[in-house]
């Protein structure tokens, strides 16, 4: 679990591809730090197991389906990327709870700055739209952030000058793909009222049943 707090921009040293994979290294710093092998880490919102440590990079994979939901697989060597830890029992909730298991992705279509903030509007599909509500939680890239406007096709977000510093959400622009995974109670709950219970079994004791049998 994580917080969507980013701790630390990475930034992606090499890409070994695979068939439908590859393998992320990525240099850091902070979140080296008490991690081993076999931890987490939200790589742009994406929970991935560290298989390799060095002293100023880990290695981590991606696998197919974490590549067709996610913006994986346009990372370029170069490119910076938003990390945090998991969440431990003694860190602080600054943000809402992230399970870092990407719904889909969301197209930037709109950049606009708003006296100290920056608004960014997004537009996706209705998969991801019916668990987006306004002034509700949603997670960017990995970056925990308060739905400001609701549209049909569209919803915005505000970045305050302090998300912009600590994140990449405004080194992308226009048309850019961002990882998008929405608040697990509304999850939660549209599978709670659409769950259908089996119905009890009809019994086959009858009459006829008893008669046949002796009774």
């Amino acid at each position: 679990m994580f917080t969507g707090i980013v701790e630390e921009i990475g930034v992606v040293k090499a890409i070994a591809k695979g068939t439908h994979s590859i393998k992320l290294s990525i240099k850091a710093k902070k979140v080296l730090a008490n991690t081993q092998l076999g931890d987490s880490i939200a790589v742009n919102g994406v929970c991935l197991t560290v298989t390799f440590l060095a002293s100023d990079y880990f290695i981590a994979d991606v696998m197919p389906e974490s590549m067709r939901k996610t913006n994986m697989g346009l990372l370029k060597i170069g490119d910076k990327v938003n990390l945090e830890r998991a969440l431990t029992l003694s860190s602080r909730l600054g943000g809402h709870i992230v399970s870092g298991h990407i719904d889909g992705t969301a197209k930037i279509i709109e950049m606009k700055k708003d006296d100290n903030a920056t608004r960014v509007t997004l537009t996706a599909n209705d998969r991801i739209l019916k668990y987006i509500i306004s002034e509700g939680s949603v997670a960017l890239d990995g970056v925990s952030l308060t739905v400001a406007h609701l549209g049909e096709d569209n919803f915005a977000v505000s970045l305050i000058p302090h998300t912009s510093e600590v994140t990449t959400l405004l080194s992308k622009s226009v048309g850019s793909i961002i990882n998008v995974e929405n608040d697990v109670v509304g999850k939660y709950v549209e599978r709670l009222l659409s769950f259908k219970q089996d119905k009890p079994k009809s019994s086959s004791l009858s009459l006829d049943f008893l008669r046949e049998n002796g009774f």
